[in-house]
C-alpha cells in the first residue's frame, strides 16, 4: 500500500509490502511488535528499533506520533484518499461552493439532494462506488444546489461533474 506522509512541511512517499517498506526511494525490512496491554509500539525499521505511541488526530489521515520520546504531528493518506482531498478542496480550504466532481470512476449509488436544496459545509451530497467501496461526496461549503446531472445507478469517469452548487 502506498502513502504519501507529511510531517511539518515534507512529505514522503512511503511503500508498505508485506515486511518491508521503501520511503524516500531506500527499501529495508520493518517489523511491528505491539506491547500487550499498553498503546506502545516497538518498531524495527532495518537495524534500528523505536519505541512509538500513535493517536488518532481529529480528522481523517492525521495522528500525534511519539517517536522515542519526541511528539510530531503527522498526516498519512493513502493515494485514494490523498486524490479524493486534493479534488473535493478540503487541504485549500475552500471559500465558497465548489461544483461537486468525481474524484475517480465508479458507479453513482445515492443522489441524496434535489435543485434548490441549501446544502451545508461537510453535508453528504453523493454516495459513489468505486473500487468495491461506498465513498459519500460531501460539500466543501455551504450553498444552494443548482443542477443535478448524478444519476443513481449510472457510471461515471474520473473527472465528471455529478452536482453544481452556488
Amino acid at each position: 500500500m502506498k502513502y504519501v506522509v507529511r510531517v511539518g512541511d515534507t512529505d514522503v512517499e512511503v511503500v508498505l509490502d508485506g515486511g518491508r517498506v521503501e520511503a524516500n526511494g531506500m527499501s529495508t525490512d520493518a517489523q511491528v511488535t505491539e506491547l500487550e496491554g499498553t498503546p506502545v509500539r516497538m518498531v524495527r525499521i532495518g537495524t534500528e528499533v523505536h519505541r512509538v505511541v500513535a493517536r488518532r488526530g481529529a480528522t481523517r489521515g492525521r495522528y500525534t506520533l511519539w517517536l522515542d520520546g519526541f511528539r510530531y504531528e503527522v498526516e498519512a493518506l493513502d493515494e485514494r484518499a490523498r486524490a479524493i482531498r486534493e479534488l473535493a478542496g478540503a487541504a485549500s480550504g475552500p471559500t465558497g461552493p465548489a461544483p461537486l466532481i468525481a474524484p475517480m470512476p465508479g458507479m453513482i449509488v445515492r443522489v441524496a439532494v434535489q435543485v434548490g436544496d441549501a446544502v451545508q459545509a461537510g453535508q453528504g451530497l453523493v454516495v459513489m462506488e468505486a473500487m468495491k467501496m461506498e465513498n459519500e461526496l460531501r460539500a466543501t461549503a455551504a450553498g444552494t444546489v443548482k443542477a443535478v446531472l448524478a444519476q443513481p445507478g449510472t457510471a461515471v469517469e474520473k473527472g465528471a461533474l455529478l452536482l453544481e452548487l452556488e
